[in-house]
């Protein structure tokens, strides 16, 4: 059972309980908030609140969560592309398309599910629906990603993932041509207040968010780049390179409404992974090609 505690700040005052706290933590929904303010699991100096309760500066909030219901997560015979195995870690090539965890419509055919089947050992920090994941990659994008297989592995790779020691390098495709070679976007991220499902650069309960970028290749009107996170937050890579103006291909939510091009989601793609393995502490890197639709995405533009 997990409990945190929070004071609410000037800048915090006058949100809704709710709202306040899908901004303190991206991955608590405002639904799941609710249920637990109902259960009287949040508390505000010591007292039960409801949902639509405006905090205000030097109030105290604390909130103890229940422990996960055991959902019955089924183990799915999905193959999987494994970059990297042993008895600590586990390094996926996830393809497009695929969801990382089980969630609400997508309780199977997910990386969790293919995981299970695959190995019993995974690291039960994050509960039933998340076991092993320690960080997560987009539906539509694709690339590596690493899981732990045991609690010690888990704690150190979010340690080294806190500590911004975790090496991440994404390729992507945008809209519009760079100018300069290199650049570093440094803009905090919350979420969107028109649209609850969506991140945006803000100020207001947002997360410090740096993403450094490097231009590969020029085209007609679109730019190949690399991107590597400093920081890890929701949408990260996606939200960054739209404030600069140079939207992703193919990004549904953050991108132009028309996709001129056959890929599904958008062009963005995990290519290295690098971190320090939790037991051996020796300094691993993998790197993985860029998949086929985005090859084909890469050939289209270059022969235009």
């Amino acid at each position: 059972m997990e409990s945190f505690d929070w004071k609410v700040t000037e800048q915090q005052k006058s949100n809704r309980i709710d709202k306040l706290l899908t901004t303190l933590n991206e991955d608590w929904s405002r639904t799941q908030i609710q249920l637990w303010i109902k259960d009287e699991h949040l508390k505000v100096n010591n007292n039960k609140v409801k949902s639509n309760y405006k905090v205000e500066e030097g109030d105290h909030i604390t909130l103890v969560i229940p422990e996960p219901e055991e959902l019955e997560i089924t183990a799915e015979n999905i193959k999987l592309d494994i970059v990297f195995e042993d008895e600590d870690v586990i390094v996926i090539n996830k393809p497009r398309g695929m969801v990382v965890h089980p969630a609400p419509g997508h309780y199977s055919g997910t990386l969790v599910n293919a995981l299970m089947y695959h190995c019993k050992d995974l690291s039960g920090i994050n509960g039933v629906i998340r076991p092993g994941i320690v960080h997560r990659i987009d539906k539509d994008t694709s690339g590596l990603i690493m899981v732990a297989k045991n609690d010690m592995a888990h704690e150190s790779l979010v340690d080294q993932l806190k500590a911004k020691t975790t090496r991440r390098l994404y390729k992507a495709v945008v809209h519009g041509i760079i100018p300069h070679e290199h650049g570093t976007i440094d803009a905090p991220i919350g979420r969107d207040k028109k649209d609850r499902q969506s991140m945006t650069v803000t100020e207001d309960n947002s997360r410090d968010a740096v993403t450094h970028f490097t231009v590969l290749e020029r085209f007609d009107n679109y730019t190949y780049v690399q991107c590597e996170l400093e920081t890890g937050r929701t949408h990260q890579i996606r939200v960054h390179m739209k404030y600069i103006g140079y939207p992703l291909v193919g990004d549904p939510k953050y991108g132009p409404k028309k996709n001129s091009f056959d890929i599904e989601g958008q062009a963005l793609h995990a290519a290295v992974l690098g971190f320090i393995h939790p037991r051996t502490k020796e300094e691993l890197t993998f790197e993985v090609p860029n998949p086929t639709d985005l090859e084909d995405l890469l050939h289209l533009l270059r022969t235009k």
